[in-house]
């Protein structure tokens, strides 16, 4: 007697690259599972600590006023965190650990307690202190500020928020004629 087979009749077969797909798939999905719903995402580089602290000089430095919805509704710190955790320079990341760390030194010295504890005012007067020199930054905490305040300009800038909503970049477009001045008249 002869017996037919069909597909039904063996079991499915899964290749290579299927089995890769579905091995990675669960990999990143599975601590994805773990987390309760409004939980927030652990941070790639920095602490807990650093990245509130990160996420608060951020806000002080663009603020959400009238103009600009302000650098933490553009998710700078985490912008910040994430190019960090993915540079190749240890000395880029040291330095950002340092330099959140003499903020909070600087802060202790100033008002007995921790940035984040600080009042509003006291915040900013902090920053007015380590950005006086801001056009030649010499002392550690100077140069910290420069490249803090550009690291966040650089973050808000290339955010949805930055590019799109505040300076209204409309992306290439074609110039029927040139709009600046000819120079080589």
């Amino acid at each position: 007697m002869s017996h037919k087979h069909s597909d039904k009749d063996e079991p499915a077969r899964i290749d290579r690259r299927e089995m890769v797909k579905m091995t990675a798939g669960a990999l990143i999905a599975g601590p994805q599972l773990n987390r309760k719903k409004n939980e927030p995402v652990p941070h790639k580089f920095f602490t807990n600590e650093e990245f509130v602290l990160l996420d608060e000089l951020s806000e002080i430095i663009i603020p959400t006023d009238d103009q600009s919805k302000g650098a933490r509704a553009a998710k700078c710190a985490s912008y910040i965190d994430k190019t960090l955790a993915e540079s190749p320079h240890p000395e880029d990341k040291q330095k950002w650990r340092e330099g959140l760390s003499l903020i909070e030194s600087i802060s202790k010295e100033m008002f007995g307690r921790q940035f984040m504890k600080a009042t509003a005012q006291e915040r900013i007067s902090l920053l007015e202190r380590i950005s006086a020199q801001e056009a030649n930054p010499v002392k550690p905490e100077e140069k910290f500020f420069s490249m803090l305040k550009s690291s966040i300009a650089h973050a808000y800038y290339t955010s949805r928020i930055g590019l799109l909503d505040e300076l209204e970049y409309k992306g290439n477009t074609y110039l029927r004629e040139f709009a600046g001045e000819e120079i080589s008249k």
